[in-house]
């Protein structure tokens, strides 16, 4: 079967607590499309309203993880008459919403991690990546001014000297050094990426739900200077009421694995 007859917006599969999205663009190097963006968006919806779901993995198929917007796209939008609302408009929408699923997120960085895509992958909560990935965000040699949110979550989630230096240089970085500057939450040869991406999403999964994701949305909201003190402190009296800690301890207690 040919590349064009297996390529396909984002396929989404559910294993129990464990999703799945895979970027099936292989021959372009999952390179994003428009249509790819809204099929995103659905499934992030349908996710974040399905309960039983309790960690989403998000990879590649081949051999790069994610070429990043399409260019073809960009330059359309350069040279049109009509201003757009923003350099990346419709692809921060997607990132945003990704980075404010319910559940916690892993990307399985199968391969090469280029352009919008650096971003897409940072906006989940960890990164486990092979050792022969590498990283290149050429918007300086484009000419493109990256829209604001990139920036921050780079800048907030990396640090300034490295944000500068990879949107400043433009310049690609190996996988040693993703994990060096705090990319990468791991790095593993390709026979071990399945195992570890399987382990981590397994801890995930097996953690209280609702604490899990109250927490991940005060830390998020830290990163970007925005907490909201009072929801986060509602959030945590109600979990001293719930049936999670109730559970927890009683699992504590009893020396056995929670149940939530």
């Amino acid at each position: 079967m040919s590349d064009s007859d297996t390529a396909s917006a984002p396929v989404l599969t559910i294993d129990g607590p464990r999703a799945t999205i895979r970027l099936n663009r292989p021959k372009h190097l999952n390179r994003l499309q428009p249509d790819d963006l809204a099929t995103l968006l659905d499934q992030f919806a349908r996710l974040d309203a399905d309960p039983a779901v309790r960690v989403l993995v998000l990879t590649g198929t081949g051999r790069a993880f994610s070429a990043g917007f399409d260019l073809g796209e960009v330059a359309e939008r350069a040279t049109a008459e009509v201003e757009a609302e923003s350099p990346g408009s419709a692809f921060e929408v997607v990132v945003n919403r990704l980075e404010d699923l319910r559940v916690p997120t892993i990307c399985r960085l199968n391969g090469g991690v280029y352009g919008g895509s650096t971003d897409l992958a940072l906006a989940c909560d960890f990164r486990i990546g092979v050792d022969t990935a590498e990283m290149f965000m050429p918007a300086a040699r484009l000419g493109l001014h990256y829209y604001p949110g990139g920036i921050k979550r780079y800048v907030s989630r990396l640090g300034i000297d490295n944000a500068k230096r990879l949107f400043l240089t433009a310049q690609r970085i190996d996988a040693a050094a993703m994990l060096r500057i705090g990319y990468l939450t791991a790095m593993v040869p390709m026979d071990r990426l399945d195992r570890e991406v399987d382990a981590l999403a397994t801890t995930l999964a097996g953690n209280a739900p609702n604490a899990v994701a109250g927490m991940k949305r005060a830390i998020n909201e830290f990163a970007r200077a925005a907490f909201d003190e009072q929801a986060a402190d509602t959030r945590a009296r109600a979990s001293m009421r719930s049936d999670e800690i109730k559970e927890g301890i009683a699992a504590f207690t009893e020396k056995r694995a929670p149940r939530f």
